[in-house]
């Protein structure tokens, strides 16, 4: 396994480039174009990408851990089983996006547009999703916990069967919400009703 520790590529040209088993830490990216680049358990850990292009690029079971993405774009790229935890995403193009499964706690993507997206599974515990547009996206089983929607568009979306504990629904836009019975009782104690079976 090879690992990069503090380097900085600038402009390089990595087009369809295999990073598997790849370990960067503390590295930074700048204008580095990784479009359909493919990556299998490879590890991002502290790394700064800056208007990056990860456009149809392919990962399975990597991490990027307490990255900064900023500028960056992941126009048709696939996440499969990926961890984001702690990572930031800054004026990012993230759809349209393939993603199966994942943990991505603690993950922020305030005014991120994820309109469409099917994030069903994925672990979003204390992800900061502040005025993001969630329209029409779906995530059915998602583990919500704790996590911040503060202005939050999620018109139309699905969250049947997601986890909503220490989240307050009432400060997201919501219209037409699918919501299971848990969800909807969720709602409906956070707007001070008093459910009873």
């Amino acid at each position: 396994m090879t690992t990069y520790d503090g380097e900085r590529f600038a402009g390089d040209d990595w087009y369809a480039e295999d990073l598997s088993g790849r370990t960067y830490r503390r590295c930074t990216f700048r204008d580095v174009d990784l479009t359909e680049a493919t990556s299998r358990g490879t590890t991002f850990e502290s790394c700064e990408f800056a208007s990056c292009r990860l456009n149809a690029s392919t990962h399975v079971g990597s991490a990027f851990v307490a990255c900064d993405f900023r500028r960056t774009s992941f126009f048709g790229a696939t996440l499969e089983g990926c961890k984001l935890d702690g990572s930031v995403f800054v004026e990012c193009t993230l759809r349209p996006l393939t993603v199966t499964g994942g943990r991505w706690s603690r993950v922020t993507m305030r005014a991120a547009r994820l309109s469409g997206l099917e994030l069903d599974g994925v672990d979003l515990v204390e992800a900061d999703l502040s005025e993001a547009d969630l329209t029409g996206t779906s995530l059915r089983r998602c583990d919500l916990s704790r996590a911040s929607l503060r202005a939050t568009t999620l018109h139309e979306a699905d969250l049947r069967g997601a986890r909503l504990d220490g989240t307050d629904l009432e400060l997201a836009r919501l219209r037409g919400t699918r919501l299971d019975l848990n969800g909807a009782v969720h709602l409906a104690e956070r707007h001070g009703a008093v459910v009873e079976a």
